[in-house]
């Protein structure tokens, strides 16, 4: 096929998700006999809601950019109107993509899809941002799944393909590009974006953190988790990448090496889980995915919630999570459902609010992880931890912080405490010297409430 400037059609790979070279199903289906246009598109319904996650966006496809030698094309606008445009432009017959699983990109592709056809082109999905794409993992009698772990020994027996080297691709450079954009007034080109940092990151826990992993990754203070969510967010690495070292390694051996390994593979399925749960049921994003809690009774009580915010409820394995978010958008797997349960059930909200404001805030903030988990600590989603499990927020930062280190760190008005003092400042003397505020609420009160409210709720049904 020739384009009406008599240049060779080509095809054109359109990314989301997947901003890497490697292990690149699509890429490298798009790359097979054809020369390769490169194109993403800032979609500003997706970058409104984006957060610091847009900043970060344009980190990554600097460092993509970089990759491919300038050969990404950006382009702003309704991918429903600019991807047809740029396969009219080159005469593709063939516009390939990594499948979307989230409610809103798949209804997009729809859009898409159908735009492309009437112009003759067909889109072409191949592979996803996991390692098993959701809706494929289902019971004998073809149901997803609904509880984890009878998934997991599913998403195990099925498996997953090994990891393809980087594509061969022959990019096509004669379609012009939009400069990046600025984000906040800065281009962010930070270093630690990008495939080969997310590569360079992974080897480094697979050469130290991943050891400790089994013993550790609750531990906020020792910082002992890889920290991939946010690259796999991007898809500057795929999930197939990471279960393929970590099947590879002869190394660990004892029951210490194993355990890691074998709780970082669970880990990486619960992101899968919770993914395939949203595909099947995607209305449950924001709403309860079990009905059973409909009459639970929630507070309105803003105040409350913009402390919780802040980083100033007055309990400081809570405020220490809540700052570190502010801080870093990010938080510590552990934390977040220490301070999930202190909204839902010392405040009493619903959860929603809490998962809007991490997905305003966080840089690995994914719809379905985040949202799932909010609910599995509300009680109301898959596999839900029982309502009545209620975190006591002192408890669990002297088991999880017992010397109190994430909490200084994050908490300067507490730093004159020493060791696990720090997270009850009430039994010190001079605990609120330098400005810390006392408890909004009385956990244990809150608890009790939590509780009759639950039983109320269960009653009415």
């Amino acid at each position: 096929m020739v384009t009406e400037n008599g240049t060779t059609a080509a095809r054109v790979m359109w990314f989301r998700r997947d901003l890497r070279l490697a292990d690149h199903p699509a890429l490298t289906a798009a790359a097979d006999g054809a020369d390769v246009v490169g194109l993403y598109v800032l979609d500003p319904r997706l970058l409104a809601a984006a957060g610091p996650r847009a900043r970060r966006l344009v980190s990554s496809l600097a460092a993509f950019q970089e990759a491919t030698d300038g050969a990404l094309v950006i382009r702003t606008g309704d991918p429903e109107v600019v991807v047809p445009q740029v396969a009219a432009q080159v005469g593709a017959g063939q516009v390939h993509i990594s499948a979307e699983t989230r409610p809103y990109g798949r209804r997009r592709d729809s859009r898409v899809g159908q735009a492309l056809r009437e112009a003759g082109v067909a889109l072409v999905a191949t592979g996803s941002p996991y390692a098993v794409t959701p809706g494929r993992v289902r019971t004998a009698s073809g149901d997803p799944y609904r509880v984890f772990t009878p998934f997991l020994r599913a998403w195990r027996e099925h498996g997953w393909r090994r990891p393809l080297p980087p594509a061969t691709v022959r990019w096509r450079r004669s379609v012009e590009s939009e400069r990046l954009p600025e984000v906040d007034g800065l281009l962010d080109r930070a270093g630690g974006a990008g495939e080969d940092a997310a590569l360079r990151q992974w080897a480094g826990f697979l050469r130290g953190g991943l050891r400790r992993y089994g013993d550790e990754r609750d531990r906020p203070d020792l910082d002992s988790t890889s920290r991939l969510s946010i690259p796999l967010t991007y898809g500057e690495i795929h999930p197939r990448t990471l279960l393929a070292d970590l099947a590879d390694r002869t190394d660990l051996s004892g029951p210490a090496g194993s355990e890691s390994i074998d709780k970082f593979v669970t880990e990486l399925a619960w992101r899968e889980f919770y993914a395939d749960a949203l595909w099947h049921r995607p209305e449950a994003a924001w709403h309860d995915y079990r009905d059973q809690l409909r009459a639970m009774a929630y507070d309105d009580d803003p105040e409350a919630v913009q402390a919780w915010k802040a980083g100033r409820t007055g309990y400081p394995f809570v405020d220490a999570g809540m700052r570190q978010l502010q801080a870093e958008n990010w938080m510590h797997n552990r934390v977040r459902m220490v301070v999930a349960s202190f909204l839902v059930k010392d405040l009493h909200q619903w959860w929603p609010v809490g998962a809007r404001h991490f997905l305003d805030h966080l840089l690995d903030g994914d719809l379905a992880s985040n949202n799932h988990g909010w609910q599995w600590v509300a009680g109301t989603g898959t596999d839900a931890a029982p309502y009545f499990r209620v975190f006591n927020p002192v408890t669990q930062g002297r088991k999880f912080d017992p010397d109190g280190q994430y909490v200084r760190r994050w908490i300067p008005e507490l730093r004159h405490l020493a060791g696990p003092a720090v997270h009850e400042p009430w039994k010190h003397l001079d605990g609120y010297a330098h400005g810390y505020p006392a408890r909004i609420v009385d956990h244990a009160e809150e608890r009790r409430v939590a509780l009759d409210r639950y039983a109320a709720a269960r009653g009415s049904r």
